[in-house]
């Protein structure tokens, strides 16, 4: 017996390292497989629930799971609280479009002055702007609302964009900076010695780096205008203008006292459809630009 054939690392063969790795996939997969039943199964409940038969559908949605053909009747007596669906969906469309874009826009101007210029109390700025996450939107609401009023944008969908984008700037713009930081200068200087200059330095050079920060910061604005309740409850008067979160709360509230649960659980199967398909389109990008200069 040789002193080699005693020692521990001398049994640890490539059968035994390749046993661990598969032992480690084995358990990583199926802990992974797990985790996505505990996410999936609302979302799945909440589908099905959509498509209950009957006078079933009006019952709360919770087990034993009953016995029928599944059926439309909850999504068609959703189509009949005040406009239809559609009219709601296209009303939270333009919100949190107009949200997103806007968003990006002055985020990305933002970020990049932040980023690329030196100017008198900067680094006050950045620090006002970020501060400004720890005022409660509840305590600036009635100000909001009279200063919208002054505006003439009162109750109507263009005030309710403007007012999403602004509570939006301070994370967006700090998720820009971070960006445009995580972009070495080497490639601005050549990008000078090659002649371009001015503007065109930010559409042409910069702004295909920081997709990915665009990226998240307009999923970020388009998901939070989408799901917001408490400003366009308070900011539109009007029924024909609410949006599908506020649409949600009549159709929660139900008729004289008595809530369709097959239309509620039909009205979030509704709302979850464009975050999802946006989350698993871009969710790439958007992982990317939450990591964006974590390393320097």
């Amino acid at each position: 017996m040789t002193l080699t054939s005693l020692h521990p690392a001398a049994q640890d063969g490539p059968t035994n390292r390749k046993g661990r790795i598969r032992y480690h996939d084995v358990l990583f997969h199926i802990t992974g497989i797990i985790v996505a039943i505990i996410f999936l199964a609302p979302i799945v409940w909440v589908v099905l629930a959509g498509f209950r038969p009957g006078p079933e559908a009006l019952l709360p949605p919770i087990p034993p799971w009953p016995a029928g053909a599944p059926t439309l009747d909850s999504y068609v007596r959703l189509e009949q609280f005040g406009q239809s669906v559609l009219h709601y969906t296209m009303n939270s469309v333009f919100v949190s479009v107009g949200t997103a874009m806007l968003t990006i826009v002055v985020s990305l101007l933002a970020g990049y002055g932040f980023s690329r210029f030196r100017f008198p109390f900067q680094s006050l700025a950045f620090v006002v702007i970020l501060a400004t996450i720890m005022i409660p939107f509840q305590s600036i609401l009635t100000p909001l609302f009279l200063l919208l009023a002054k505006m003439g944008l009162q109750n109507t969908l263009l005030g309710l964009v403007l007012i999403y984008t602004t509570l939006q700037l301070p994370f967006s713009v700090f998720m820009m900076k971070n960006a445009f930081d995580a972009v070495p200068r080497e490639i601005e200087e050549a990008a000078r010695i090659d002649g371009i200059k001015g503007p065109a330095m930010l559409y042409k050079v910069m702004l295909p780096l920081v997709t990915p920060g665009m990226v998240t910061v307009g999923l970020f604005a388009f998901l939070n205008a989408w799901n917001e309740f408490l400003a366009a409850l308070v900011l539109l008067t009007d029924q024909d203008k609410f949006t599908l979160p506020v649409l949600m709360t009549a159709v929660y509230s139900g008729r004289y006292g008595s809530v369709d649960w097959g239309a509620v659980q039909a009205g979030v199967t509704i709302m979850m459809i464009p975050c999802l398909i946006l989350f698993l389109i871009l969710q790439r990008s958007y992982i990317r630009g939450l990591t964006a200069g974590a390393v320097k």
